[in-house]
């Protein structure tokens, strides 16, 4: 299908938020769940989650949601993810990802990761432009998601001393994870150069002496680059 057919598919209203809602969980999500979440009965969610898969916006599998098995665990039910493709439209037809990856691998080649960061770091601060920098994570997810990033909060179980045990008496510490990279597809070609522009826009964005602070933690699936409070700080 081409891209502009799928994004098409996203113009039915209610078809948008089951969407807009499987995406923010990053997780499989089943039927009766995302039907919920949209205020439409279960087989009218069906019909459009399954067109949002024909669509390749989805991914569609199939689990048992009670987390048992064996006999009387039940039949397994239908689940829904985000599918890892990316959709764009452009008209006139324009290939700015050919143009990055060139420049990306020419400043990467002529080793320039500081000049690179300088920059990114600059720019960051020109789209804060007179404001403050950031007060606090919630605050942090507003800008993020304005730009697409898809942040989404997390407190984990424990958390880790400076030595990288768990500590006993730490309390945890909760940080901003991203489900999106806008940057992804450049990124996966040239990741160490990428991520460091990344992480210093985020740095010049957020404000590097404010009440968060950006820093690097890759994981599968996400940003390269998390955001938690700075040390003086509490949210």
């Amino acid at each position: 299908m081409e891209d502009i057919d799928a994004i098409a598919v996203l113009q039915d209203p209610v078809r948008r938020r089951l969407y807009e809602y499987v995406v923010a969980q990053g997780r499989e999500v089943g039927r009766n769940e995302a039907a919920e979440a949209a205020g439409v009965a279960r087989t009218l969610a069906a019909h459009h989650l399954d067109k949002l898969a024909a669509a390749g916006l989805l991914e569609s599998g199939s689990r048992r949601l009670t987390g048992r098995s064996g006999p009387g665990a039940g039949r397994p039910a239908k689940v829904y993810t985000r599918a890892p493709v990316e959709r764009s439209v452009s008209l006139p037809a324009r290939d700015y990802r050919t143009a990055a990856e060139l420049l990306a691998e020419a400043a990467e080649q002529a080793g320039l990761d500081d000049g690179l960061r300088a920059a990114a770091r600059r720019r960051g601060e020109a789209l804060r432009g007179s404001t403050a920098p950031c007060g606090g994570l919630q605050e942090a997810m507003g800008i993020l998601a304005a730009r697409g990033y898809e942040p989404h909060l997390e407190v984990p179980e424990r958390a880790l001393g400076a030595d990288g045990a768990q500590g006993e008496a730490e309390e945890d510490a909760p940080v901003v994870r991203m489900r999106n990279c806008p940057f992804h597809a450049v990124a996966e070609s040239f990741p160490p150069l990428v991520c460091g522009m990344n992480l210093a826009l985020l740095e010049g964005l957020l404000g590097s002496d404010g009440a968060v602070r950006a820093r690097m933690e890759a994981r599968p699936g996400e940003c390269c680059v998390v955001v938690e409070n700075s040390k003086n700080n509490i949210d």
